[in-house]
């Protein structure tokens, strides 16, 4: 199984319903490969999610990986077993509550389940190449003038 790490951040402005990106970067080897997009109308925790989704769905096989966030929301849920627990609990949070970006963590669980996937929390803007990278590249992205519909 190939070995691949993966790197990602999102932006939003005006968060949140502001315009958002996300960055992502894959390297397995000496190969690297950066992911953008920029979305209208969405918030942080949702470009945080699209760029770990978009990462590994990039992937065409399955694959042992590192992804690296600064998203607490993204690394906490899968890494300490929330997101499965609302899973199994019909995507509610505790009896009142729903969970939010179901859409989005339903993809995230697919991706988890064709591939071995170890998230690790790094922290934000504190001088990490590729963390940085990614935020360039998310910031690059909401700016754009075409911007994807966030469909949730």
């Amino acid at each position: 199984m190939k070995s691949v790490v993966i790197y990602t951040d999102g932006a939003c402005s005006k968060n949140p319903h502001g315009s958002g990106g996300y960055g992502t970067i894959i390297v397995e080897g000496d190969s690297r490969i950066e992911l953008s997009e920029g979305f209208r109308k969405t918030t942080n925790n949702r470009m945080e999610m699209y760029a770990a989704i978009k990462g590994l769905e990039a992937l065409t096989e399955p694959c042992q990986v590192t992804l690296f966030s600064d998203s607490q929301y993204l690394v906490n849920s899968v890494a300490k077993g929330w997101v499965y627990r609302w899973e199994r609990n019909n995507w509610m949070r505790n009896k009142d509550e729903r969970a939010l970006n179901v859409d989005l963590w339903e993809r995230i669980l697919e991706q988890c389940r064709k591939h071995q996937v170890t998230f690790e929390w790094v922290r934000g803007h504190a001088g990490h190449p590729e963390n940085e990278r990614c935020d360039q590249l998310a910031v690059r992205a909401l700016k754009s003038e075409h911007l994807s519909e966030d469909l949730a």
